[in-house]
């Protein structure tokens, strides 16, 4: 260790970082970045290396939606540039990720010298970054190196984004100048404003006939589950959430009515929200995933919208109120009720399973599961029908289901779930991912082995992007077959299982559920022509800007 009399600018990001909650890094070494590599060795931050350096983004995402903070480690150029989707994905998905980034020393840049893993100017990287995260800080002056760390940390706080710090090789042991940090300005909520909101809303909730809420996903990123629920069962509200918001709420919650995209709904929940006179519209984002392509139908002149800074009921604006005082002052100040919820709780099927010699479906695969699931496991979905499948999962918890719901990035939950899993090791991982998106970023898996973790894998294996087949059907759509059961023999210890009817499906799950010490994935065989409601319903409404276009 270092007897520098003041910390190194290394020594005081990892210092930072834990002093943060972050316990793990995640990362591929690199020549860059070494230096830095070398310090996490001696310090109370692990890290966590990964097949890849997008693997690590994932996983620093998981690791923030669970923690509240994530940090990945990459080397310069061919390192950080392939974590671009990523950070970009926790960008759109407001996930706060601490992207790390090495570089060539400050003395190597004299004179422009053509030094590898460049690609133009040494700024350009950092300008990437900056149009993908908040705050972007590169540590070449010791002076103000620590206030730059602690401003960039604040920023991911406050944000609940992504932000970049590079740090040159040639800087990581020197010594930084302990210069009493400027406060991060601090945003607090007009008091008269949010008094005034609040006021307004309570009006409106007593004259409703039918009042209601939907939560969106800036309730999970700022940790607003308590204050929702408070709110919930102060008031005996029924809750729909958007897709990305799922599971805000504990989806076996009695006010719980199910997910409403527009179109994408089930009829019960599509019937709850478009009838109600009053939505209390909680942290959502009206992108087109949650709008389900812009079919929802919603009164703007019937809603009281609380986003992360501001709130508006009809025709009034009242800016700068917070989301989480909006939220905890309406908790507190609504009228109790003790009437039973207006909606009964969503019951689920419980057909028998399995039937002998039935093929797989998406439907009764879901069915199965939900009755699988524990309070004790989380879900973390990828992209494409098990997406959409998973709508009509129930998760016991609040918070429990992670996707890359808005971003739609593929290859998303195998790492992702690596990231969730640590931060939360009481629990376990069930994985939900096409046969496309595993073959993306699938080699995570044998991360989670060599770690002892152990998920359950479920690859909804339709052979192909059943997404884009519904959408538009073509030799494109077709992808390589892979024996995910005979993954172990190349990942490391893990269970490989192989379902095509529900009675192997069912042999398969319970082993894999009795198996507590290492992964298990199981392949399911999908007709190509099976897919669930939801995805269908968004797949003609695609279809038709997608054919138009040609």
């Amino acid at each position: 260790m270092s007897t520098a009399k003041f910390d190194t600018l290394g020594q005081y990001l990892l210092k930072r970082l834990y002093e943060e909650g972050v316990r793990h890094i995640f990362g591929v070494p690199g020549d860059y970045v070494l230096g830095f590599y070398d310090l996490m060795v001696n310090s109370p931050v692990q890290h966590i290396g990964t097949t890849r350096e997008d693997c690590a983004a994932f996983a620093a995402d998981g690791y923030a939606r669970c923690q509240g903070l994530g940090a990945l480690a990459v080397t310069y150029g061919v390192g950080a540039l392939n974590t671009v989707n990523a950070v970009a994905g926790a960008y759109a998905e407001s996930s706060p990720v601490i992207v790390i980034s090495g570089s060539p020393g400050i003395t190597e840049q004299k004179d422009d010298p053509l030094i590898h893993h460049r690609f133009g100017p040494f700024t350009f990287q950092r300008e990437i970054f900056e149009r993908i995260t908040c705050a972007t800080v590169v540590l070449n002056d010791p002076v103000i190196a620590f206030r730059q760390i602690d401003h960039a940390i604040a920023a991911a706080r406050r944000y609940c984004k992504p932000v970049y710090i590079e740090i040159p090789r040639d800087f990581v042991m020197v010594e930084g100048y302990p210069i009493p940090s400027e406060a991060f300005e601090k945003f607090t909520s007009d008091e008269n404003a949010l008094a005034e909101a609040v006021s307004e809303t309570l009006e409106l909730m007593a004259k409703s006939v039918s009042p209601m809420i939907i939560a969106g996903v800036e309730c999970h990123r700022r940790g607003l589950q308590r204050e929702l629920l408070d709110l919930v069962e102060r008031a005996r509200l029924p809750v729909a959430a958007t897709l990305t918001g799922k599971s805000v709420l504990a989806e076996r919650h009695p006010a719980y009515l199910g997910i409403y995209e527009g179109a994408m709904s089930s009829e019960h929940a599509r019937y709850m929200v478009e009838q109600s006179d009053l939505l209390l519209m909680l942290g959502v984002t009206l992108n087109d995933i949650d709008t389900g392509i812009y079919t929802a139908k919603l009164d703007p002149h019937h809603m009281v919208r609380a986003a992360q800074d501001e709130v508006v009921i009809s025709a009034h604006r009242y800016p700068r109120v917070l989301l989480a005082d909006f939220l905890s002052a309406l908790a507190c100040a609504a009228k109790t009720s003790n009437q039973d919820y207006v909606s009964p709780p969503i019951t689920l099927q419980s057909s028998r399973f399995p039937e002998p010699n039935r093929p797989m479906s998406t439907a009764r695969l879901i069915e199965r599961l939900n009755q699988a699931l524990s309070a004790e496991m989380m879900v973390v979905c990828d992209v494409g029908d098990c997406l959409f499948a998973a709508i009509d999962l129930r998760v016991h918890e609040q918070s429990e289901f992670l996707a890359s719901s808005y971003y739609a990035t593929m290859g998303f939950a195998i790492p992702a779930a690596l990231g969730a899993q640590i931060a939360r090791p009481d629990h376990r991982a069930l994985i939900l991912v096409g046969d496309g998106a595993f073959q993306m970023t699938g080699t995570e898996l044998s991360t989670h082995a060599n770690l002892g973790l152990n998920p359950i894998v479920i690859v909804f294996n339709n052979s192909g992007y059943s997404t884009e087949r519904f959408i538009l059907e073509g030799p494109f759509n077709n992808i390589s077959p892979w024996r995910f059961d005979r993954l172990g023999e190349v990942f490391g210890p893990l269970n490989g299982f192989d379902a095509t009817t529900e009675e192997e499906f069912e042999t398969t799950l319970i082993n894999a559920l009795q198996n507590q010490t290492m992964p298990s994935i199981i392949n399911v065989h999908l007709l190509s022509e099976d897919a669930s409601s939801a995805m269908k319903r968004l797949a003609e409404h695609l279809k038709t800007r997608v054919t138009g276009a040609r």
